[in-house]
């Protein structure tokens, strides 16, 4: 073979070598063609809203390998939903190109419950929403801050900024009605226990705040109003009035304060 080759003119074997190169090139190009589907595409269907079955069983058939690239959740959409697709649907790609897929999540993560107290009715609204929660039921109460939070409740108990709460979740806000039409004598409240007051006060549309509080209390619902403000009457003597909504400041001790002298007037206490 050697000795064949040798005796043919340079020319020939240059020609030789160039169509053997030829050859191998063709058929590498021929085979690599077969193998990767040259020329070979394909519009992606559309899986976006469909289970994760489904979009499988409709990748497998047109030729598609999957990925599952990401979940999140989406509390409109059933769980294993797609939400994403990559590429979108109608894109023109290769045969076995790999489509990218995000999911629904099956159970809903655990986040942390915002603090929406003092917050208007719309921003409360709108941290709940980027926070991935939701607005339940609205329950208004006397107080002069208008359409302000003044508690956040969920399943009806006061649920504490920070605790985790599931994403989707509902939560009832509590909502200040503003000051009220309805007008009354200031009540005195010098030596009710501040449990009484408060419940005097609060079934009257009126708010109650603890300005001071004697060390030595050890339960305050227990503990004495010894001081008040707006008092009872103004420095004329003149019953001082007051509004559904309005806020009455307490001071309280643990010891039982002395009753103030007794008003011969009327219409001096909030109604019975």
């Amino acid at each position: 073979m050697l000795k064949y080759i040798t005796h043919r003119p340079l020319w020939f074997n240059m020609l030789t070598a160039i169509a053997l190169m030829v050859v191998v090139f063709t058929v590498f190009i021929l085979s690599l063609n077969f193998l990767t589907h040259h020329g070979r595409s394909r519009s992606v269907p559309q899986v976006v809203g469909k289970s994760f079955s489904e979009a499988q069983k409709i990748l497998d058939r047109e030729g598609f390998d999957l990925v599952i690239q990401d979940s999140v959740y989406v509390d409109t959409l059933p769980p294993s939903a797609i939400i994403k697709q990559v590429p979108e649907s109608d894109a023109v790609v290769k045969v076995n190109r790999t489509v990218y897929l995000t999911l629904n999540r099956s159970t809903p993560p655990m986040i942390d419950m915002p603090n929406l107290i003092g917050y208007s009715f719309r921003n409360a609204e709108m941290n709940l929403a980027n926070a991935g929660l939701k607005v339940g039921d609205t329950v208004y109460k006397a107080d002069f801050a208008k359409n302000s939070v003044l508690d956040q409740l969920y399943k009806g108990e006061h649920i504490t900024p920070g605790t985790k709460i599931q994403m989707g979740s509902a939560v009832t806000l509590v909502l200040g009605t503003g000051v009220g039409e309805t007008q009354f004598n200031v009540p005195n409240l010098v030596g009710w226990t501040f449990g009484e007051a408060k419940a005097k006060l609060e079934g009257n549309g009126l708010n109650i705040l603890v300005v001071q509080a004697d060390p030595s209390i050890k339960d305050t619902i227990s503990a004495y109003v010894y001081k008040q403000d707006p008092p009872r009457f103004d420095e004329e003597g003149k019953p001082l009035r007051i509004r559904t909504g309005q806020l009455i400041s307490v001071w309280l001790s643990a010891e039982k304060p002395e009753p103030p002298p007794s008003d011969s007037t009327t219409n001096n206490q909030i109604p019975q």
